[in-house]
């Protein structure tokens, strides 16, 4: 391993603002994401039409913020970057709409590579197709940005038809506060596939099994459901914002030494090299494209197995547990957690 990182990251210093100069962008959505870049780049100076649905509920709320609003075609037609942030389920039937106003030299924009590496959308060679995809959600996004600070973000190249598609994307990531903190460059493939293996095998799906399977083993021993609780839930922020603060090492230097004494002799029994190899088949599913056809046949059918798992999720004891404990505590950052819920709902909707 050498002192060097293997990627470029960019920041303000490194950005040609004049390629927006001049530029109209149109921002597809105004859920999570797609608020916090509209607003971010009006404020920036940048001339921005948001595309929402006819009777998007989000309408009135945009034009109250001072922004522009019509149809995803209708933006699309008056824009030069097309920028696509509505969920990934809903972006190809998106993309029918505007295709047809893509002209030559525009910028189809994502943050997110799905639909593009998994050819669900298969643009056209007359425009350029780019991704700025900051790493945090949409509210952060916003609040960094107003508070002067920045949120790192991710881009990415997929085609370059202009000569100028690098470029342009780095002034859209100043435009919404990316590069004040560093924009990682990065591929549509790489982005995507590390996205996906990260939320099922670590993030989402491998930390939320680790701490259902650590309360049940507490609860099925005759431990009480609120210690249970408490040891393999909540507690879990506290160490994941150490590990945020300073990695690793800060969480360890921060437990006690019984805690990491604990923590480094046990930890490997937990994940062992049966969770190594279930990782690796998770990877290979999410590399092969098997795990974006099944999803694309889920909500094709309806999402009748997600609609079946999520019930589940929210039926465990645990979250029926958590509800009483939280109602007896003041928690703090408690409008956090009730913001990201509505920023979720507004994703969804748009």
């Amino acid at each position: 391993m050498t002192d060097e990182f293997t990627t470029e990251i960019y920041y303000e210093e490194d950005v040609d603002e004049s390629q927006l100069t001049n530029s109209t962008v149109a921002v597809l959505g105004y859920g999570s994401q797609g608020h916090a870049h509209a607003l971010n780049l009006h404020e920036s100076g940048v001339d921005v039409i948001v595309g929402l649905r006819e009777n998007s509920s989000s309408r009135e709320p945009a034009r109250a913020e001072g922004l522009e609003v019509a149809t995803a075609a209708e933006a699309a037609k008056q824009a030069d970057i097309v920028s696509v942030l509505v969920p990934d389920t809903v972006q190809p039937a998106v993309y029918e709409e505007i295709e047809p106003h893509l002209e030559e030299g525009d910028t189809l924009q994502f943050a997110h590579g799905f639909n593009i590496h998994y050819n669900q959308i298969q643009p056209p060679e007359h425009v350029d197709v780019t991704m700025i995809a900051p790493k945090s959600p949409g509210h952060l996004v916003r609040r960094n940005y107003e508070r002067g600070e920045g949120t790192p973000g991710l881009l990415a190249v997929y085609q370059d038809t202009t000569g100028d598609a690098k470029e342009r994307a780095l002034a859209y990531a100043k435009g919404i506060g990316c590069a004040r903190a560093g924009v990682v460059e990065t591929t549509f493939r790489e982005e995507t596939e590390t996205d996906l293996f990260g939320e099922q095998a670590v993030l989402c799906g491998g930390i939320a099994e680790l701490i259902k399977v650590g309360y049940e083993t507490l609860v099925d021993a005759g431990y009480s459901e609120e210690m249970a609780y408490f040891e393999c839930m909540n507690e879990m922020k506290l160490i994941v914002d150490l590990m945020y603060e300073g990695g690793l090492g800060a969480m360890w230097d921060s437990v006690s030494d019984t805690a990491e004494y604990g923590g480094l002799t046990r930890g490997d029994e937990i994940i062992d090299d049966t969770a190594r190899a279930n990782m690796e088949e998770v990877l290979e599913q999410v590399q092969n494209g098997e795990f974006a056809t099944e999803w694309v046949a889920e909500n094709q059918a309806n999402r009748p197995v997600y609609t079946q798992l999520n019930q589940a999720e929210k039926n465990h004891e645990i979250e029926e547990v958590g509800e009483r404990l939280r109602a007896l505590f003041a928690w703090e950052g408690e409008g956090e957690e009730t913001e990201d819920e509505d920023e979720k709902t507004r994703v969804q909707a748009d």
